[in-house]
């Protein structure tokens, strides 16, 4: 779990529309443990100030003017080892398919629709911070119907015990971390070892990454 800074989880909130853009800071900031520390309105900006700020998440649009969009920005922030504790949220009206998967596969660890209400966006904000990912059962369908079958499991997630295997697969549909501690009538502090073990080990940056590597590797029955 990151810790929050003493003026509460750091927001940066990217967006191409400077009246959505304002309205997300205004409601993110009246939050006691939230603090805006920037606003971008593109992608290469968006990238330069996650460099300079460090924010512990991002709100990121994805369709947004100039050459970097915000799956491109999602990529390098991501891919920056000096980012490595910083969760991008994508937030956006588009709805497709490929959107979502793209997304996810720069790194995203959420993704909200922008008619998602302020309190869903806050809750997300929160969750990300404490390494949760952010993700409907509509984006994991998205995840399951785009990664290519295969013919079993990759050798990474064949070399898991049967413990993490049962853990991974419960990620992938869904459960949240209560729900897989009741199921497996295990603690939290199992629960959170094992998941660490599995992002190490799949060289995952977290739950939404573990996702993908579950489908990718077949292991789990696709709808």
């Amino acid at each position: 779990m990151n810790q929050a800074s003493p003026q509460g989880i750091r927001v940066l909130v990217v967006d191409d529309q400077a009246l959505l853009r304002r309205s997300l800071a205004t409601i993110i900031a009246a939050q006691p443990d939230l603090a805006v520390v920037g606003e971008s309105g593109d992608g290469a900006d968006a990238i330069s100030q996650a460099v300079d700020l460090r924010p512990d998440v991002v709100l990121m649009d994805i369709n947004m003017p100039g050459e970097i969009d915000g799956v491109e920005a999602t990529r390098a922030i991501c891919a920056n080892p000096a980012l490595n504790a910083t969760r991008v949220c994508i937030l956006t009206m588009f709805e497709d398919d490929d959107y979502v998967f793209q997304a996810l596969r720069a790194g995203a660890s959420g993704y909200l629709l922008k008619d998602t209400p302020p309190e869903g966006v806050i809750d997300s904000i929160r969750a990300l911070h404490c390494g949760r990912s952010s993700l409907s059962p509509g984006v994991l369908r998205t995840v399951a119907s785009h990664c290519p079958a295969t013919s079993g499991p990759t050798a990474q997630v064949a070399g898991l015990t049967p413990r993490q295997t049962q853990i991974l697969k419960l990620i992938a549909e869904g459960l949240s971390n209560d729900q897989i501690e009741r199921e497996l009538f295990i603690s939290r502090s199992t629960l959170k070892s094992h998941i660490a073990a599995l992002i190490q080990r799949l060289g995952a940056r977290d739950r939404a990454q573990l996702v993908i590597a579950a489908y990718e590797s077949d292991l789990v029955r696709r709808r």
